[in-house]
């Protein structure tokens, strides 16, 4: 058995920087993935989807060249093979820059292979049994698969099937209405294809406000998407060289033919196969490894970072939660998962930019809340652009000021974002946004404006 001073299972976005924070500490440390370094971000997630974005966005604007004087022909092909190949070239980069990295740390072994634990403290990686006083699980997840009737019958696809597909689907039916089904529906649309979404809840997004679902939806369906909303695929079979979808919706039942379906609903934490209960480690019914608000685990020593720790479902929050760990256990810190604000992204376009509470959430926990919202038509950026689809929307505490969420969804918001992220963080009042002066023209010069909207205790 070898021993190491740190364990970590998976090299996904927390793994190889705690690695690095550990190995300059001089720990001996070992990092175990067993498929590609980097994870799902690098691999299948964030590096090829935007990659794919980016050529999809291209290619809409390509067909809008007119709207701005821009006279180029209204003929604008697509070679998905090209598209492929260069996302391909990000994300190769993307791994080979990691590998390069990990290399070079003095002090760190890489090993190849399934890791399992044998015990507390100790695990076995193919044939070699490890052990370490600390270890960190930094497995990540993958695609759920709901147990649909006639599934097993067709040949479905996932987000990583999708960010190798070199050729554009005849008719693709999404079955999911958020981020990932979302983001590759819009892009396949823009790519060529005929694109449906079956979303069983009454809106898009659902975990968003009302409005920003309802945003989503006409983006979409101005680009030609089909969406249902209040639709539940009940059943799924093959047909000709594509499949048939049974969809129950408005109380009557609807077959649509399509030529391939995506199976966007929802993420499952890698977990059922690292032997957790011989370490004694709990988690949830759902599969999530319990953690409490440092990311240890029911096992003291064993900790859970990234998306199997059910704290959070993002490339940020995982590295996060390295940031958190790294600094409690090196530094004597007293960081904990609750103090950070949520913020994230959906990478349609325009983006949607998220920070802090939702209205909906707000409301929930109990707050006295105001609210400000402008359409995104009233910021001359957007003018400008010509993208003027969106809105902006701020909400804050009544009774004391502070500021408590935000979104933007419009051109530029998933960057734009950040100025109220911050200020969120820092526990920025009301005013404090008020009185700031922002750059003109830019999306976020109308933050201080939307604040003016919003009911201040010193102005009552």
């Amino acid at each position: 058995m070898k021993s190491y001073d740190a364990i970590i299972i998976g090299a996904g976005q927390a793994g190889p920087a705690l690695a690095g924070r550990l190995t300059e500490a001089g720990q001996k440390v070992a990092l175990v993935e067993r498929h590609r370094l980097g994870g799902t971000c690098v691999n299948t997630g964030c590096t090829p989807t935007k990659t794919l974005v980016a050529s999809a966005r291209m290619a809409h604007m390509a067909r809008r060249a007119g709207d701005f004087g821009v006279d180029i022909g209204s003929d604008v092909s697509i070679d998905m093979k090209r598209v492929m190949k260069r996302a391909r070239s990000v994300v190769s980069a993307s791994r080979l820059g990691l590998e390069t990295w990990l290399g070079g740390m003095e002090n760190l072994t890489l090993l190849h292979g399934h890791a399992r634990f044998s015990g507390q403290r100790t695990l076995i990686v193919d044939e070699s049994e490890i052990t370490a006083e600390k270890i960190f699980i930094n497995v990540g997840g993958r695609p759920a698969i709901p147990p649909i009737k006639g599934i097993n019958r067709i040949k479905y696809l996932t987000n990583a099937d999708m960010v190798r597909l070199e050729r554009v689907p005849e008719h693709l039916i999404v079955l999911g209405g958020s981020y990932i089904g979302l983001e590759f529906a819009q892009m396949f649309a823009r790519f060529g294809a005929r694109v449906t979404v079956i979303e069983r809840g009454e809106r898009l997004i659902g975990r968003e406000d009302p409005e920003i679902g309802e945003t989503a939806r006409q983006i979409l369906e101005a680009e030609g998407v089909t969406v249902l909303t209040g639709a539940d695929c009940i059943g799924l079979a093959p047909h000709g060289d594509g499949l048939r979808a049974t969809v129950r919706h408005a109380a009557d039942e609807t077959v649509i033919s399509g030529s391939d379906v995506l199976v966007a609903l929802g993420r499952r934490p890698n977990t059922d196969d690292l032997g957790l209960e011989r370490a004694g480690i709990a988690v949830d019914q759902r599969g999530y490894i319990t953690v409490d608000s440092f990311l240890e685990t029911s096992v003291k020593g064993v900790y859970a970072l990234g998306d199997c720790n059910g704290r959070g479902a993002f490339t940020h929050t995982a590295y996060n939660d390295h940031e958190i760990v790294a600094a409690n256990l090196l530094n004597g810190g007293n960081r904990q998962v609750e103090d950070r604000v949520a913020g994230y992204a959906l990478y349609i376009d325009p983006p949607l930019g998220r920070a802090g509470l939702s209205e909906t959430e707000a409301r929930k926990r109990g707050f006295n809340i105001s609210v400000s919202s402008r359409p995104m038509a009233n910021v001359a950026r957007a003018r400008e652009r010509g993208e003027t689809q969106g809105l902006m929307k701020l909400v804050a505490d009544a009774e004391t000021g502070r500021l408590l969420g935000g979104a933007i969804f419009g051109p530029g918001g998933d960057e734009a974002i950040h100025a109220l992220l911050n200020m969120i963080s820092m526990g920025a009042q009301i005013a404090d946004l008020q009185w700031a002066v922002p750059v003109h023209p830019t999306v976020a010069e109308l933050l201080p404006t939307l604040a003016g909207g919003l009911q201040s205790p010193a102005s009552r």
